[in-house]
């Protein structure tokens, strides 16, 4: 380790300790909901992804121009602290959670500048995505996609001749060589919020990835880049959706045929895995057919160019010396 990369680690160590003791409780009880909350269990994985990010760009990082903005990244990290109080005080994990990736962001500002803090967007996003949203919210979007799941598998049932029933998103039917009707209740867990969250992190990350290198004499590949990056990250939503129905949708199926214990045995947890599966299969789909309409850069049509003045000039000197040997 050089001198300055000594000095520059002593230095930025009050800092991280400082962080780590003021963030402890909310460090501690974001790890446990990650270890508990199966809904939100790619956290795990979050600082990793995020770390391997940071250190595979680190020359890029490195060459960024450093303009270090004290006003503006002071005043991040005073709301930041300011927003750790209330939420401590109002007994709110989310805004103390939120408080965290704020203060990031403002000393990344404070000591950097904007430049920088442009370069670590990606990895900030995948900090918010990891973070567990209210409940309140939560529960606004998981009942419509419970409801949603309900329709589509009483709607396929219907059209394979299986008579049902539908309350809400309690589906009542007949198993085969059943005399009493049976119900199948879709609960939050299939309701498609957690593959929702994890494919909207995976496809943040499959862009990142994958972005193509964007060249500065040609703005149309800068614009494809973004594009590209943001038509993948929005495809994940009906994806995702539209695979937990087709799920849902088997489930039921295969009730009728076998009985409803079928959506607590095996199957149930295979079939979690294989929509994860066909979902990611769906979002490199989009991603190869979005590549289809990538446009050439200009080093490309440099040497296109090149190679077509080239064969125009043999094609020339050919007729000159057929000319000058008659």
């Amino acid at each position: 380790m050089s001198v300055p990369a000594t000095k520059f680690f002593w230095r930025a160590l009050p800092i991280i300790v400082a962080i780590a003791f003021a963030y402890a409780t909310v460090l501690a009880k974001l790890s446990n909901d990650w270890w508990t909350d199966e809904n939100y269990s790619h956290g795990l994985l979050i600082p990793f992804i995020i770390g391997y990010i940071l250190w595979a760009g680190r020359d890029k990082f490195a060459a960024a121009r450093s303009n270090a903005s004290v006003w503006l990244g002071g005043a991040a990290v005073a709301i930041a602290l300011l927003a750790l109080w209330a939420g401590v005080a109002g007994a709110e994990l989310y805004t103390q959670r939120m408080s965290l990736v704020l203060l990031l962001a403002g000393i990344v500002v404070y000591f950097w500048g904007v430049q920088l803090f442009k370069l670590i967007l990606i990895p900030l996003f995948l900090l918010i995505l990891a973070i567990p949203i209210p409940a309140i919210i939560f529960n606004k979007i998981a009942f419509p996609l419970q409801l949603f799941a309900s329709r589509c598998a009483v709607w396929s049932m219907q059209t394979l001749g299986i008579p049902v029933l539908r309350q809400g998103n309690v589906i009542e039917l007949k198993p085969l060589n059943s005399f009493a009707t049976k119900k199948l209740e879709v609960v939050e867990a299939c309701s498609g919020i957690r593959s929702l969250m994890t494919l909207i992190t995976l496809a943040v990350v499959f862009a990142y990835f994958t972005h193509p290198n964007s060249d500065p004499d040609h703005p149309k590949t800068r614009f494809y880049g973004m594009l590209r990056s943001v038509i993948i990250v929005l495809s994940a939503i009906p994806i995702a959706i539209v695979t937990n129905a087709l799920r849902v949708s088997g489930t039921g199926v295969l009730a009728h045929y076998y009985g409803t214990q079928i959506a607590d045995g095996f199957f149930h947890s295979f079939s979690g895995w294989v929509v994860y599966i066909v979902a990611f299969l769906m979002l490199f789909g989009v991603g190869w057919l979005l590549d289809r309409f990538r446009p050439k850069s200009s080093s490309v049509e440099k040497k296109r160019d090149s190679t077509d003045s080239n064969s125009r000039l043999n094609s020339t000197q050919k007729v000159i010396s057929v000319e000058g040997t008659e």
